[in-house]
């Protein structure tokens, strides 16, 4: 199959490429997630300290609890949110760094 030293040469660039190219993949997608999760926890943040003035603020205990409550279910709704929006990323990421073996699999099948 391999008789001389030029086609092991080719296949070691080959697996090469292909394992550089899923590298790739792999850290563009974890700069997308990081950027995700720096952007959220400002926005959770923000959310947060605006949920916090709102209660100071309320001039009844019932305004502050249904302030508070207000807060609570937008948070979790909200993380929920994201935490699903992070699923979806890393499923997207395992597909793109498996793209590049999809070749290798199929040669080595035939």
């Amino acid at each position: 199959m391999m008789n001389n030293f030029e086609d092991m040469q080719k296949l070691g660039k080959e697996n090469m490429d292909i394992a550089m190219e899923s590298l790739g993949s792999v850290s563009k997608s974890m700069q997308a997630i990081a950027a995700e999760v720096a952007d959220y926890q400002k926005k959770s943040f923000e959310e947060g300290s605006a949920a916090v003035e709102k209660v100071a603020a309320s001039k009844s205990l019932d305004k502050a609890f249904e302030a508070q409550s207000e807060y609570f279910k937008t948070a979790y709704e909200g993380f929920v949110g994201e935490m699903t929006k992070l699923g979806e990323m890393y499923t997207d990421m395992s597909k793109d760094v498996y793209k590049p073996f999809e070749g290798v699999m199929g040669k080595m099948s035939k």
